[in-house]
């Protein structure tokens, strides 16, 4: 990417920046050749769903909605009732981002959090929540909600997932995974998806398409199938049935063949791993954050933050107040060395 053109600025905003990855647009342009079933009853559909069981190696039940915040929240109101509540830190997307969509979704389910740690939940914070009380006045803890990669850019290592897991069946709870970048977790692990997932006790994982390069799309996944037997009809009163899937699915059939979604997900990291290094090197920027997957948490001088807002770089200051900058499957070492060298005249 040449970077005197404008927008390249704001390539770190955020991974759904980016344009549709190769990989998708082609398969997308494919299933858009002749006529074919609506609502998922196409053989596109049913062979991403394929792809994805002999990815996760295992059998398990996929469905497919236009967001993140609909896949989480409608996972989350299929495995509660009202009078239950989920266990999360106070950085989960599902607390700070998603404007009451799980409430609402679960018709009243509460969220009871716990302060992360490098944004993770820890086993102790699992049973302290759902331990602290089990009187009728209180909303019965039913579902742990865990982010992979967290909010703060950390990843969940798979004896981590197993030791939260079974915190959480010890406390007759089932596990939830925000996987909007689960791609990322696995490619920075180099571990089976099956190892980060239902070998570790994750019940249900929303797959995140869209940062992954799809142009739109979440893959809801339900490694326990009974938790999914109604599942259809939540999507559709939720307004997230397609009746055109194959716009949906097709994408996918793209990034899964020849493991171009883990390939996309690994430059993606990489290119966090060459920012967070040239910042770190520079005097008074540090990380708030370790970098571990395709997110750079930073705190940042004052004159470099004025200088990169007068140079129209868009990025986000949150979580402690620190910057976060992330990086894409269509990040460029050029724009990365860009951004550093204007941090770095910014403190010259």
């Amino acid at each position: 990417m040449d970077t005197s053109l404008p927008g390249w600025r704001t390539q770190f905003a955020s991974d759904n920046t980016a344009g549709i990855c190769p990989e998708a647009l082609e398969a997308l342009q494919a299933a858009n050749a002749g006529w074919l079933p609506s609502y998922g009853n196409d053989a596109l559909t049913r062979e991403v769903c394929d792809h994805l069981r002999e990815l996760f190696e295992t059998e398990c039940d996929v469905y497919f909605v236009f967001n993140g915040t609909a896949a989480n929240s409608l996972a989350l109101a299929t495995m509660c009732q009202s009078y239950h509540s989920v266990i999360c830190t106070d950085a989960a997307h599902i607390e700070t981002d998603e404007c009451g969509a799980p409430e609402f979704f679960s018709n009243g389910t509460k969220l009871l959090t716990a302060p992360h740690r490098e944004g993770k939940l820890l086993p102790a914070d699992v049973r302290l929540l759902a331990t602290r009380r089990s009187d009728i006045h209180y909303p019965r803890p039913r579902v742990v909600s865990i982010a992979q990669t967290t909010e703060t850019g950390t990843v969940y290592r798979p004896d981590e997932l197993a030791a939260l897991s079974s915190e959480a069946r010890a406390n007759g709870l089932r596990l939830h995974m925000d996987g909007a970048r689960f791609a990322n977790a696995v490619a920075a692990l180099g571990a089976k998806p099956a190892d980060l997932t239902w070998r570790a006790g994750v019940d249900v994982l929303c797959f995140g398409g869209t940062k992954m390069g799809l142009p739109i799309g979440e893959a809801v996944v339900f490694f326990d199938r009974d938790l999914s037997a109604e599942f259809a009809w939540r999507c559709k009163q939720a307004g997230q049935l397609a009746s055109k899937m194959r716009f949906l699915s097709a994408p996918w059939l793209g990034m899964l063949k020849n493991e171009a979604w883990l390939h996309r997900s690994a430059h993606a990291n990489r290119m966090a791993t060459r920012l967070a290094a040239g910042l770190c090197a520079l005097p008074g920027v540090s990380l708030i954050s370790p970098c571990e997957a395709n997110g750079v948490f930073v705190s940042l001088p004052p004159a470099a933050d004025a200088a990169l807002r007068d140079a129209g770089v868009v990025y986000y200051t949150f979580i402690g107040g620190g910057a976060r900058f992330m990086c894409s499957w269509a990040s460029t070492e050029v724009a990365v060395d860009e951004l550093i060298a204007l941090v770095a005249a910014a403190l010259a």
